[in-house]
């Protein structure tokens, strides 16, 4: 699967408040590979079944459980350094296509019918994001390039192609 290509969004608003989720990424463990899915089970307690990430802590509250990025925002970043690289290499869970991830804490994401997330903060780039490309780091830091990190409200399945749009508080 091409994480880059062209996602058919004939029915989907390009506005920015309704977008199409472009792609989904997974690893069974720390520093593992990541691993592309075409569809997705997301727990409240889990997160992406199958993610290492994902799994709320004993005593914790599981303000990472998922990560989206803007497929936009990656275009930019690796075009600012002239090279090409598969999205999940940024380890983001979740590519989002066509939509601008809210900026706010506390913000509720629709994925598809079943799933919302809510922002919990930046996903500021790590340093590991050097290994892939000299200067990545620097260039996913500016306006929440990084995407965001997030915590699952409402569990279901979710599947590349489906609506991602604002949920109304």
């Amino acid at each position: 699967m091409d994480a880059l290509a062209p996602i058919a969004t004939a029915d989907i608003e390009r506005s920015g408040t309704i977008g199409v989720l472009a792609g989904i990424a997974r690893k069974a463990r720390s520093k593992a590979p990541m691993e592309l899915i075409d569809r997705a089970v997301v727990t409240l307690d889990g997160g992406i079944e199958g993610d290492h990430r994902g799994r709320v802590k004993p005593g914790g509250r599981g303000r990472r459980q998922v990560t989206l990025m803007e497929r936009d925002d990656w275009i930019a970043a690796t075009g600012e350094l002239g090279v090409v690289v598969p999205w999940q290499e940024r380890r983001a869970n979740l590519l989002v296509d066509g939509f601008d991830l809210p900026q706010v804490v506390g913000a509720l994401i629709r994925v598809g019918g079943e799933v919302v997330v809510e922002v919990s903060f930046e996903c500021d780039p790590c340093h590991r994001m050097e290994a892939v490309a000299p200067g990545l780091r620097a260039a996913l830091t500016p306006d929440w390039r990084g995407g965001v990190c997030t915590r699952v409200i409402a569990g279901g399945t979710i599947a590349v192609g489906d609506e991602i749009r604002i949920e109304e508080a």
